[in-house]
């Protein structure tokens, strides 16, 4: 069966929506802020951990029909574990409250009148902003309509007009990278692709397409696969070309701006710049209309998922369980949602890159039994001991004996134990192989 092009487009749009939230608007330009002329190097990392990855993401978990399902490759209470555990990293405990607490904090309280309470103020937004979050949730059937085809075009027009004003009256002074740009611009920009959270959020999203290009009459697993990969692909290529634009406001603002906390005051300086005080609304009505359709997709999969773990509890209560307590992490602020969220992505990011390859590959592996277990437990330990590290906890002696790892000092040191544990898994399983087939012939041979 084939799918019109105007819903294939449609579905492409609603993915790019699902995607594109709090992140994926603050870290680019001050990605381009901080790299200044080494920004393509860096925005080529970036793209393959904010892009590449979350595209393949999507086609994995929807080759496996849901993110629990892979994870069983690995084992069922790994499975079950990891699935929790990224749903509510995406979730309640770091994605949603993000999404709303970054509209506000950096294109509302800025333009607040002075003595104004700013906590009674970010109840208020947050308030409303959950409320409708929570209605378009209610309500999943029409969420390709409204998110498809009426917010996320709204929102890329808002961005293209930001672009090319910027074109024709933005300030351009282009400086010299920060350090860390300068010593190793594409595996930083890597890193720093962790932060939009989306190669996690597509562990998530994968079955929501699925079953989206399902309500469009598709049925067999072949048809639901070939047009998930081109809406991925069609989805990728615009996140890819809002990046671009976004880390080149940054690029050509690195000389002209102090680096601020995050990317967010580069943005919201750079719109001032080109529309002055009146830029605060286009300002908001960019970082609401992405962060909205974040928020949105977030609860509807996460609430479907938890409403089929635990049976007894309905889908809509999920929704208001969910939507409830992000609002109350909500109101922690942004600046202390993301000192929790950045060592929480590096611990799982390289867990979940390394699950998508492997699903990627699958067919080599399917007959080791040994592949999944060995190397995302390797993989796990490397990046948890990492995270713990970056946090300024005490490892001791244990700690100090992982720096020693390639490229770890970049948080990369994954990577050669992910590598070795797979090629020791191979062996394992010949071993095993081998030690099978001389059993049954010394017992031929006995008789």
């Amino acid at each position: 069966m084939k799918l019109e092009k105007k819903n294939l487009f449609v579905v492409s749009v609603m993915l790019f929506a699902l995607f594109f939230g709090a992140g994926n608007l603050i870290f680019p330009p001050f990605l381009g802020q901080n790299a200044g002329s080494n920004t393509l190097f860096a925005m080529l990392g970036f793209i393959a951990t904010a892009v590449i990855l979350p595209v393949l993401g999507v086609v994995v978990v929807a080759r496996f029909d849901g993110l629990e399902k892979l994870g069983r490759q690995v084992g069922k209470r790994f499975a079950l574990v990891f699935t929790v555990l990224i749903y509510l990293s995406i979730g309640p405990g770091l994605g949603i409250p993000r999404a709303a607490s970054v509209p506000f904090e950096m294109a509302v309280a800025p333009y607040l009148p002075d003595g104004a309470n700013a906590k009674l103020w970010m109840a208020a937004y947050s308030l409303v902003f959950f409320l409708v979050a929570m209605w378009l949730c209610l309500n999943p059937g029409k969420l390709v309509d409204r998110i498809g085809r009426v917010l996320t075009p709204t929102l890329l027009a808002l961005i293209t007009l930001l672009f090319v004003c910027f074109l024709f009256r933005g300030k351009v002074q282009v400086s010299s990278p920060q350090e860390a740009y300068g010593e190793s611009p594409f595996l930083k920009g890597f890193t720093e692709g962790y932060n939009t959270m989306d190669t996690i959020a597509a562990l998530n999203f994968g079955l929501v397409i699925s079953t989206t290009l399902g309500s469009f009459g598709l049925r067999e697993k072949r048809d639901k696969m070939r047009y998930t990969v081109i809406a991925g692909t069609l989805a990728g290529t615009i996140l890819a070309l809002v990046y671009a634009m976004l880390s080149y406001m940054g690029r050509c603002s690195s000389g002209v701006y102090e680096i601020q906390e995050n990317g967010a005051w580069t943005l919201r300086c750079i719109v001032y710049q080109v529309f002055g005080a009146p830029g605060a609304v286009l300002l908001a009505a960019i970082f609401t209309l992405a962060c909205l359709t974040t928020c949105v997709g977030l609860i509807n999969s996460i609430s479907q998922y938890f409403s089929t773990l635990f049976k007894k509890v309905s889908y809509k209560a999920w929704v208001y369980i969910i939507t409830f307590f992000s609002f109350l992490i909500c109101n922690l602020g942004l600046s202390m949602i993301l000192s929790i969220s950045i060592p929480v992505l590096n611990a799982i990011y390289p867990v979940s890159i390394v699950l998508i390859l492997l699903g990627l590959t699958h067919d080599l592996w399917k007959n080791n039994r040994f592949v999944y277990p060995m190397t995302v437990a390797g993989t796990a330990v490397v990046s948890v001991v990492y995270s713990l590290k970056e946090t300024g906890a005490p490892l001791g002696a244990f700690g100090n004996l992982f720096q020693k790892l390639p490229l770890y000092k970049m948080g990369f040191g994954w990577v050669c134990v992910a590598g070795a544990m797979l090629l020791l898994s191979i062996a394992v399983n010949l071993t095993v192989r081998l030690v099978k087939k001389e059993k049954p012939q010394k017992a031929a041979e006995k008789v």
